[in-house]
């Protein structure tokens, strides 16, 4: 980025309300703050409150106001789950086969989707034998530590 361009965009941040200004461009990144700007922004997150339920109608029956079981069953077998946080991959890359599908059998060791955390690609293999009957990782989605990610039975 040449001189001319800089000394343009901090008289830009100077003159205006915004407190910091970031621009990447093929030769380079250049991020301009403010001096005196406020404390940096902080991500929070919040939850919708739950709502209370409806009260029942005078001729409602009382059945109808009961709640719903709440249990989920698990699902049946061996759950594969994340070692790691990164995106979640299926197969080594976008034209290639996926590792494996439902219904695939595999042996414990045999690799069956990858991990890519911080550029590194990491391969992740089966700790069990058996046959795969749920994949629960989407392709290119983000996946947690311990985040389930395959049923093998």
């Amino acid at each position: 980025m040449d001189l001319r361009k800089l000394k343009t965009l901090i008289d830009l941040v100077s003159e205006s309300n915004i407190s910091e200004l970031e621009i990447t461009e093929a030769e380079g990144k250049v991020r301009i703050v403010k001096a005196g700007a406020s404390a940096p922004m902080q991500y929070v997150q919040t939850l919708a409150a739950p709502q209370p339920a409806p009260a029942p109608a005078p001729g409602q029956a009382a059945e109808a106001s009961a709640p719903a079981p709440a249990a989920v069953a698990a699902p049946a077998g061996h759950t594969v789950k994340s070692p790691m946080v990164g995106t979640f991959y299926r197969a080594s890359s976008p034209g290639a086969p996926s590792f494996v599908e439902v219904g695939s059998q595999v042996k414990e060791g045999d690799t069956i989707c990858i991990i890519e955390a911080m550029k590194i690609l990491n391969e992740i293999e089966a700790d069990k034998s058996g046959t795969i009957t749920q994949i629960l990782g989407e392709n290119g989605q983000a996946v947690e530590y311990g985040q389930p990610l395959f049923i093998i039975e």
